[in-house]
């Protein structure tokens, strides 16, 4: 059985970057798919947070105009402080 010629180590050292580098290369593709995937959790996480606002005002019949209002006098009572 024939077993073909023996690499050095220096070819035994490129293949092994060449894997690592490719190891390298899959990661990098994983973590750019993973910040992706993030970033759009976070703008349904922010969406959420709007429509439970949209709710709290619904139920005590306030508009966003109403809140906004009420958001700036405070802010006026407390820079009156």
């Amino acid at each position: 059985m024939a077993r073909g010629v023996r690499r050095t180590h220096t070819e035994k050292l490129q293949s092994e970057l060449s894997e690592v580098r490719a190891a390298i290369s899959q990661y990098e593709d994983s973590l750019d798919e993973l910040r992706s995937r993030e970033k759009e959790i976070n703008s349904q996480i922010e969406i959420e947070r709007f429509k439970e606002v949209s709710e709290l005002l619904k139920q005590r019949g306030m508009t966003l105009c109403d809140l906004k209002e009420l958001l700036s006098s405070r802010e006026t009572q407390a820079a009156g402080i």
